[in-house]
């Protein structure tokens, strides 16, 4: 596994649960807005982080901790993921997957495998813009079917989209909605402009036209 990062302890990531928050390494999407650049671009990553010292801390913690998150990056392009999170499941924590749904063969083991408890995908436009959003080709048949593969598998889960200034808009997430009927937890994020984004000129963008927009998309769609 390369493993780009670990988060000790977090009360957010895993929906009521005490948390570890495991980052990989890589991913096949280039957002514009990503936040986590040294998780995505090859020339700011830093030395993966051992996965002994990970599984040795997480051994440490059984008891104390109720789950771990693995997240990126993009998790699923890690060829040995699914003997990763075997071994975190031998511990006894529940365990949940962020994805951005690029890998529905791969999300459809783990799910089979029992190895998961909690699925958080993101859709990141509607389709017709995925490929301007992600710059990834060909994509949206892939998505689609790891919709599909959440929305059957009885999991906890939660679909949700990054609102973004020039990339994706309130009228995107009314395109995005039907995609997922049958879910009860979609979750609008505000893009957090940083120095750490992927697309520098969205660094100085302003939040509160998009706070704005989150309170009345949660209005109009109940989300």
């Amino acid at each position: 596994m390369k493993i780009g990062g670990l988060l000790k302890f977090s009360l957010i990531d895993f929906p009521g649960k005490l948390s570890a928050v495991i980052f990989t390494q890589g991913c096949n999407f280039r957002c514009p807005y990503c936040h986590n650049s040294e998780l995505v671009l090859p020339e700011k990553m830093q030395a993966p982080i051992p996965e002994s010292e990970v599984l040795a801390f997480l051994q440490e913690r059984r008891g104390k901790l109720q789950g771990v998150v693995v997240t990126g990056g993009e998790p699923t392009l890690q060829n040995d993921l699914i003997d990763f999170m075997q071994q975190i499941r031998d511990m006894g924590f529940l365990l949940k997957l962020d994805t951005n749904g690029s890998n529905p063969e791969v999300l459809r083991e783990i799910i089979h495998l029992g190895l998961v408890d909690y699925v958080a995908m993101d859709i990141k436009a509607p389709m017709d813009k995925y490929e301007f959003v992600t710059g990834a080709m060909d994509i949206e048949a892939k998505i689609k079917r790891s919709i599909n593969i959440i929305l059957t598998s009885q999991l906890e889960h939660e679909f949700r989209t990054t609102l973004a200034p020039k990339l994706v808009s309130r009228e995107d997430i009314e395109k995005i909605k039907p995609l997922i009927n049958g879910s009860n937890r979609y979750v609008v994020k505000n893009f957090i402009p940083g120095e750490n984004v992927l697309d520098l000129n969205l660094a100085k963008e302003p939040v509160t036209p998009y706070r704005e927009e989150i309170i009345q998309l949660q209005k109009m769609f109940n989300v």
